[in-house]
């Protein structure tokens, strides 16, 4: 078993993954994705796991028979250029690095631990006890959440909240979701979106973006969410509408946000601003470089669960998580 991989978010766990691959397997690994470096090394590969597949790269693996993408998004792979009989796999597993993100900056924002650490550097205490203008913080315990959005992400954020004590409503495109089994307040479809921001603390964006979803979330909904509402974004930037969430974070119409999915992404050399607007300069936002999901444990279970399809391929088991077939 051949096998390229050109994916640098698993090269920390080379050894890992090839102590996991069947044995015999060959492994050829790339710290980037260089289309012309991959093209000179699929000859005669069984297995090619990247970020992208394109045209080229299909027509000169003859005798590929896995593409697997290294996380959940396949959109950099062209599905008709994928050899006749292969499939493309993906995976998940960051789930739990990423509800403990969106519970970090929760507190964070919940407590202004940002603007108190700014403060205290410039010797300003700011707190009520030495301060009758700053208004003693909340806890989680009875906030109330709406997710927009409630699949791997969505639910274990969810799970987590509820352990400090939050209160949950889940919007889905189908709204199917059970809300008494999972312990929610409500559930409903996009269509009761501001009647769920308009009894909500906070929102946790976690929708896939479509063309359905593009603005979903405009200024109409960020005045439904309030004044002393937050907004955590780890979706797709366009989710939320880039010129009202602006607008409602500098006219302080929601009290804060933390965004970790941007409007726009730098180039190789990892520099370039995340928007057009000015969001660096308010001091009402958490900004983070689609980063929420990026750590070892999400990246040890990526590549273990690759490894895993590599060996069911290898024994002609069914593979997981099949995104594509040809």
């Amino acid at each position: 078993m051949r096998i390229v991989i050109a994916d640098p978010n698993l090269m920390p766990h080379r050894a890992l993954f090839e102590a996991s691959l069947p044995d015999g397997s060959l492994a050829s690994w790339h710290d980037s994705w260089n289309e012309h470096a991959v093209l000179t090394d699929l000859k005669d590969a069984d297995v090619y796991v990247g970020p992208r597949f394109t045209g080229a790269m299909g027509a000169a693996a003859v005798n590929l028979r896995l593409v697997h993408v290294g996380g959940a998004g396949y959109d950099g792979i062209e599905a008709d250029a994928l050899p006749p009989g292969a499939v493309c796999a993906n995976t998940f597993h960051h789930e739990n690095s990423i509800a403990e993100h969106i519970a970090t900056v929760l507190v964070a924002l919940r407590r202004n631990l940002i603007g108190q650490d700014a403060a205290l550097r410039s010797g300003v205490w700011s707190s009520s006890v030495y301060s009758p203008t700053v208004r003693q913080p909340e806890t989680l315990r009875g906030a109330v959440v709406t997710f927009l959005g409630f699949g791997h992400i969505g639910g274990a954020a969810w799970r987590l909240l509820k352990a400090f004590g939050a209160e949950g409503i889940a919007i889905t495109r189908s709204g199917n979701t059970n809300a008494e089994a999972n312990g929610l307040r409500w559930a409903g479809t996009t269509d009761r979106l501001g009647e769920a921001l308009s009894e909500s603390d906070t929102l946790v964006v976690s929708i896939p973006l479509s063309q359905e979803t593009t603005s979903l979330v405009g200024a109409g909904e960020l005045d439904d969410l309030g004044p002393d509402g937050l907004l955590v974004n780890i979706a797709r930037g366009p989710v939320v509408d880039e010129t009202a969430l602006y607008e409602a974070l500098k006219d302080r119409r929601i009290a804060g946000a933390a965004i970790d999915v941007w409007y726009q992404y730098p180039g190789t050399d990892g520099r370039g601003e995340p928007s057009s607007l000015p969001f660096a300069r308010l001091d009402n936002i958490v900004m983070t470089p689609h980063s929420s999901g990026v750590t070892a444990e999400t990246f040890r279970n990526r590549a273990l669960e690759i490894a895993e399809n590599i060996t069911r391929l290898a024994k002609n088991e069914p593979l997981k998580n099949v995104v594509i077939s040809r």
